[in-house]
């Protein structure tokens, strides 16, 4: 299977929707209705608040819905590290290690608000990794603020991601005031025209922002979550030990594509501890940028058996997780 996806086959497009839909065949079996967390934002509230009345009554719905966020999310998350080249040749193996690797948990298969903001947050990696370059670095910059800024509406500790901005800014440009000044009015428009519009509405004083605590997250809560967290950070750790034997060959603006691949991965890592409640489900902002160390692991070993072996050790591990969850 990771020789299928090794390749940069367009084919390998509809190869990871079936294999996407095998892993995740239970939770369309066994469709799982989404709960509201005190952490989720007002706007992702709302868009739940209006489509469970007719939702819940087919829950499978919330499983395809789950799905194309999972599928899709994939497929850019993997299209974007092809063109701009952080691995020796284009293949499909980030993608499916995404796939793959949010087959774990349960808690990674629900529809969430942390699933919807990967697909905003994968956008804002692809415009940072863009900025050593780019000629129009304060629209981009204002338009990142935006988005992260729109992502705080479906969940309010995402809000720092904007610590993102502030280490894309200082890896890839010149330290200019003007350019972090113009990526904060970007965060703050899509609060001030909220506000403005509750005003004339005259529902401000009525509006609730969830709040961001400062908590212990909940990780574990058995043996087997622990299995699974260890063998996703065994091979992304391994994966990140292929990416710094090569990096030195790949030319700077590869270098910074992975060093703010880095930063990302260390702002999801934190961001559970910002919550305001405890659920595992939070954590799934970390599968993206750890899907592309994991999709390194596949691609570089020159024993191919190894990276195979280690593919269907992960693969029975998703499907022990199926039998034991019966």
């Amino acid at each position: 299977m990771t020789g299928t996806f090794r390749a940069n086959n367009p084919f390998n497009t509809f190869m990871l929707f079936i294999y996407g839909l095998l892993l995740k065949l239970v939770w369309f079996i066994s469709p799982q209705i989404p709960v509201v967390q005190k952490s989720d934002g007002f706007l992702y509230n709302e868009i739940l608040a209006a489509i469970k009345p007719v939702f819940d009554a087919y829950p499978v719905v919330y499983s395809f819905i789950t799905f194309f966020l999972l599928y899709t999310q994939a497929i850019s998350f993997n299209q974007l590290l092809n063109n701009r080249r952080l691995m020796q040749k284009p293949n499909y193996l980030p993608a499916m290690s995404y796939l793959l690797i949010t087959s774990f948990f349960a808690e990674w298969n629900v529809l969430s608000a942390p699933l919807v903001i990967n697909t905003l947050l994968i956008w804002v990696w692809a415009k940072m990794s863009d900025l050593y370059n780019n000629v129009h670095v304060k629209s981009t910059l204002y338009n990142i603020g935006m988005v992260i800024g729109i992502a705080t509406f479906f969940y309010l500790p995402s809000l720092a991601f904007a610590l993102l901005i502030i280490f894309a800014l200082v890896i890839t440009r010149p330290p200019r005031i003007a350019e972090w000044i113009i990526a904060v009015l970007g965060i703050i428009t899509p609060w001030y025209l909220l506000f403005a519009w509750l005003f004339l509405t005259n529902r401000l004083y009525s509006f609730e922002v969830s709040g961001i605590h400062i908590n212990y997250p909940l990780l574990i809560r058995n043996n087997l979550q622990y299995a699974g967290i260890i063998l996703i950070l065994f091979t992304a750790v391994l994966g990140g030990f292929f990416v710094q034997s090569n990096i030195r060959k790949q030319v700077v603006q590869v270098r910074k594509g992975w060093g703010l691949m880095v930063l990302y991965l260390m702002v999801a890592l934190f961001i559970p501890f910002i919550n305001s409640s405890y659920n595992f489900q939070y954590w799934i902002l970390a599968a993206v940028p750890l899907s592309a160390f994991i999709g390194c692991f596949f691609f570089y070993p020159t024993k191919k058996w190894i990276s195979l072996l280690v593919h269907w050790i992960m693969v029975g591990f998703v499907i022990f997780m199926i039998i034991v969850k019966k």
